[in-house]
Parts: C-alpha cells; sequence; structure tokens
C-alpha cells in the first residue's frame, strides 16, 4: 500500500499531531508501507518531519520525496528521491500538477489538508476521488 499527501503550502504547524496519529494508524493498522510526498511547502515539511520520526519506530517503511523540478536549494538532501518520467518535458510553470497527478496516480490513499474548496489542494483531492483513491483529510 502507498500512501501519498497534498495540502496547502500554508498549513499550520498544530496539524502536526493529527498528521503523525494519522499516518501512525496506516503504517500499524492498514500496513502502509511506503509514502510519497512533494517538497513545496509547509505541509510537505510537517509529512517529512513526520515521516523521518515515525521511520525511526517502524524502519519497514520507506518514504520518497517526488520533485516537481530539481531543487535550487542544492542543500536539500533527502534519503530517498523521485523525479518522474516526463516531467522534463513540462513547463515549469505545470510542473507541480505533472508531479501531483504522477503521485496521486501511484498511490492508493491521500492524506490531506484542504481547508480551501477552490485550492488546487482541493482539485487534486477531487482527482484522487475520481481516479478511487481513498481520501482522508485530516482537517478538523
Amino acid at each position: 500500500m502507498i500512501c501519498t499527501f497534498i495540502g496547502h503550502r500554508d498549513t499550520p504547524d498544530a496539524v502536526r499531531g493529527i498528521l503523525f496519529e494519522t499516518v501512525k494508524k496506516l503504517i500499524t493498522e492498514r500496513n502502509v508501507n511506503k509514502f510519497y510526498v512533494g517538497n513545496n511547502g509547509s505541509f510537505d515539511r510537517l509529512v517529512l518531519s513526520v515521516l523521518k520520526e515515525l521511520s525511526k519506530e517502524f524502519p519497514q517503511i520507506e518514504y520518497y520525496v517526488v520533485y516537481a523540478y530539481l531543487p535550487e536549494n542544492r542543500e536539500e538532501n533527502y534519503l530517498h528521491t523521485i523525479y518522474p518520467e516526463g516531467i522534463e518535458t513540462v513547463p515549469k510553470r505545470f510542473a507541480i500538477d505533472f508531479r501531483n497527478k504522477w503521485v496521486l496516480n501511484h498511490g492508493n490513499i491521500l492524506v490531506t489538508y484542504v481547508k480551501n474548496t477552490v485550492s488546487n489542494s482541493a482539485k487534486f483531492a477531487e482527482y484522487a476521488k475520481k481516479k478511487g483513491k481513498e481520501v482522508i483529510n485530516i482537517l478538523r
């Protein structure tokens, strides 16, 4: 089982607790063992911090940062990264959308933080639902 993540780039740090519990339940109760996350915005940073922490308790899990484009900050050094095939032909302004669709097409479950229903995050949550993916919105 593969879990993916999409959320607002301005997600508050207060979401980390519910995100942690959600991901931990997916590991322990649903046998999710692979995770794909982007590298844009605060939601992705929160997800990465949760995955790093949980990987110490659950060394069997794998997580990958999926790039929309190569980072300008060369100091970003993730252990596992994916650069989706074909993305090199996509104009930079469409690269995040291309990456998000790639991630959703390769996952089974989407964990999302969608507060604004007219946002790109909401658009991709709807896309995932239409593709038959399970969508878990951690917004409470």
